[in-house]
Parts: C-alpha cells; sequence; structure tokens
C-alpha cells in the first residue's frame, strides 16, 4: 500500500493526499506551483489545499502570494487519531446498548477482517484465551497477546515454531499454514482459515456447543504435543 493509499484512510482525497504528499517533499508551495508540479488543475488545486487546511493537514503562509506549508504527518495522522479516538468515547457513551448478543454464527471474511477480530478478542478478554494458529500468523497478534498477558490473562497458544513469552504457556505441534482458531474466556470462538487475503473465511460464534466442540479440539491437540514430548523423553 503507498503513501497516497495510506493517507486516504486519514480523511484525504486522493487529489488532497497527492498534494499533501508534494507539500512534504517541496516544501511551501502556492497554489500554482502545485499544480504544475503534481499536473492537477489550478481549480481542482486550490480547491484541494483549501481543503487540506480545513482538514488540519496544512496552514497558510501570508504574503503578497498565499503559500501552503505541511503539517508534520506524525502530528497531522496523530491529531487525527486523538480526535477519533474522542469521537469513539463519545459513542460508546451515547449509543444504546444491544439488549444481548447475537445468538448464532457470524461468517467473517478477509484477511484484515479475521485478523481485526481476533485482535479485539484478545484485547477484550477477561480471564483466558486458547489461541491455535501457525507461526507466520502470530507476528500479527503479537502486541494484542503481550498486552493481554501483561494484563493478567491466562494465555495458552498452540502454534508450529517456538515462540519464547516469559510468563505463558506455549505447545508446539505441526499445523496447517492458513488454520485459525481462538476460544476466549469459554464464552466465544473464531475458527477458520486466512487464505488468499479477501477470499479468507472465518466462523465466529458464543454458541456453547461450538465453543464446547472447539475447546475439546484444543484439549486434544495439546494431549498430543504432551505425548511427543513423553516419547521424546524415553
Amino acid at each position: 500500500m503507498d503513501n497516497t493509499e495510506l493517507l486516504t484512510r486519514f480523511n484525504l482525497t486522493r487529489h488532497e493526499a497527492t498534494i499533501y504528499l508534494t507539500l512534504l517533499a517541496d516544501g511551501d508551495l502556492n497554489g500554482y506551483e502545485v499544480s504544475k508540479i503534481t499536473g492537477i488543475s489550478r481549480s481542482n488545486a486550490y480547491a484541494s489545499l483549501a481543503s487540506l487546511v480545513e482538514k488540519g493537514a496544512a496552514f497558510i503562509i501570508e504574503g503578497e502570494t498565499t503559500r501552503y506549508t505541511p503539517v508534520p504527518v506524525e502530528e497531522f495522522c496523530g491529531n487525527k487519531i486523538r480526535s477519533l479516538q474522542e469521537s469513539k468515547q463519545e459513542l460508546i457513551k451515547n449509543i444504546p446498548q444491544r439488549r444481548e448478543d447475537a445468538e448464532g454464527y457470524i461468517t467473517i471474511t478477509g484477511e484484515h477482517r479475521i485478523l481485526d477480530k481476533m485482535r479485539n478478542m484478545i484485547s477484550e478478554s477477561k480471564s483466558r484465551v486458547y489461541l491455535s494458529v501457525s507461526g507466520n500468523i502470530l507476528p500479527d497478534l503479537l502486541t494484542e497477546i503481550q498486552v493481554a498477558h501483561q494484563r493478567g490473562i491466562k494465555m495458552v497458544v498452540i502454534t508450529d515454531t517456538p515462540f519464547p513469552q516469559e510468563g505463558m504457556t506455549v505447545h508446539v505441534l505441526e499445523k496447517p499454514k492458513k488454520q485459525v482458531r481462538i476460544i476466549v474466556d469459554s464464552t466465544t470462538v473464531l475458527t477458520g482459515d486466512i487464505d488468499e487475503g479477501e477470499f479468507s473465511t472465518c466462523l465466529y460464534s458464543g454458541k456453547k456447543n461450538v465453543v464446547d466442540l472447539l475447546k475439546e479440539s484444543l484439549q486434544n491437540e495439546i494431549k498430543v504435543v504432551e505425548m511427543m514430548r513423553g516419547f521424546e523423553a524415553k
């Protein structure tokens, strides 16, 4: 993902992102100069510059001609994130709560949505997490795993590569490279495959029979690891 695409995630249009990157690279510019450098029409360049100021990505320098200077990217992104965090807290406070969680089976598709759900499940855990994933997926969850462990959450990880984390229970077992399975607090589960990006599919559920079934499966994996250790010790 290039810088222009990343900036669109911070509420900039592609034209605005292109101009913002130009300001960062070339310094203070007026509308005519921006148009000449970027190839964006002069009218669109002036409109985008005004919008960048409104969105907090640029400041105006007054003089014989109006020039624009970029807000440092760390400051611009930090301001956006802080504003979103404040909006998030306001929404959490004011939006009506669901009377009860949805029952049944929810299908989650797309690699990034599945990883986001797993991160949220780990972050919202209250007592324990059982996680069975291949080693190539673990780095995407490492921050949430470490933070949960620091909060005192019991973390049990089953994976196919050594994963030295002090105080965590880690079982090493050969696993399908794309498979993911997680149980949180013995109340919710997510299971499926991360494969081919947007073609990835997982099932999320809070149904007791699904939780019990997956729990039994993970317990069997742990028993296999313990048996293998026993054979190796002989």
